[in-house]
């Protein structure tokens, strides 16, 4: 199956490196080249241009940013005409429900297929081929693609035959991780001013109510956080945006979601929009910045 892989940030690249490992040859490319170099030398064929990457590509797995990159990448990009009859695009990104209907429309109009493979995880789960992927798109393609996305997740959830039932779940997922966050932060400000270790509020809480390896994990990134940003504020705050917006379109209010979004807009104005999105809420919290 000729493959092609669009954006190669952190999570990228790790998918697009355990793809080759586990035997498939890809054709790779970003908008920063650099980034595309260390690929290379595990075997990838690197494309100077999207258009050239997605030429002739069975299936071509996108995974920039946001909206605005993928759309750019789509269009100025030329995949969208690169792509033949029949091809089939995964989205790996946490892209909006709204463009997700427009691509769905798009790709159906030139006969190619859009399947919608958000992944649940951050960059060293990525590694570890421990994501978790909700899937949506018609049966066909996703069963197609199914056994390239096993290769780099512990599983998944096929969410509906509609692609963007798969980023509307995803967003969703996404705003309970803030929710998580948001409550883990409160608690360990509440139990550091009553004379509690954190950390000892953390076991004890997650050993006696969640048993979840969740709450673990990022307890205790929030209270040692990483060199480097996992996932951003700004990550933060874009998903939290789309969740709203998804919500508003079907008439759905989110108090919580909208107590979140006002927190990061606080954070952005402290300039912590490059701050540890986990780790960054609770330094906003305590009142550290």
């Amino acid at each position: 199956m000729k493959i092609a892989f669009l954006g190669l940030g952190k999570m990228g690249s790790a998918i697009a490196r355990l793809l080759m490992k586990n035997g498939e040859e890809l054709t790779v490319w970003n908008r920063t080249p650099s980034r595309a170099e260390p690929l290379k030398s595990d075997g990838a064929k690197v494309a100077k241009t999207p258009a050239e990457a997605a030429a002739g590509a069975e299936v071509v797995f996108t995974m920039p940013m946001d909206d605005a990159a993928l759309e750019e990448m789509l269009d100025k990009g030329k995949v969208l005409e690169s792509l033949g009859k029949g091809a089939i695009h995964v989205s790996l990104s946490t892209l909006s429900v709204a463009l997700s209907k427009k691509l769905t429309e798009e790709h159906a109009k030139r006969g190619q297929h859009f399947v919608a493979a958000p992944v649940f995880g951050r960059p060293h789960i990525a590694e570890a081929a421990k994501l978790w992927i909700a899937v949506g798109g018609a049966k066909e393609p996703v069963e197609k693609v199914r056994p390239l996305l096993e290769k780099f997740s512990r599983g998944i959830t096929v969410v509906a035959a509609h692609p963007w039932s798969a980023h509307a779940l995803k967003l969703g997922g996404n705003f309970l991780i803030t929710a998580m966050i948001a409550s883990l932060s409160e608690g360990f400000v509440y139990s550091d001013a009553l004379g509690i270790e954190p950390s000892i509020f953390l076991e004890t809480v997650n050993k006696a109510l969640f048993q979840s390896p969740f709450y673990e994990m990022y307890g205790k990134i929030m209270l040692e956080p990483p060199a480097t940003p996992g996932a951003t504020m700004a990550l933060g705050e874009k998903d939290m945006r789309l969740f709203r917006e998804a919500a508003q379109s079907e008439h759905v209010k989110t108090p919580l979601a909208d107590v979140f979004e006002a927190t990061f807009l606080r954070a952005f104005e402290a300039g912590m929009k490059d701050a540890d999105w986990a780790a960054g809420y609770l330094q906003l919290q305590k009142g550290s910045l």
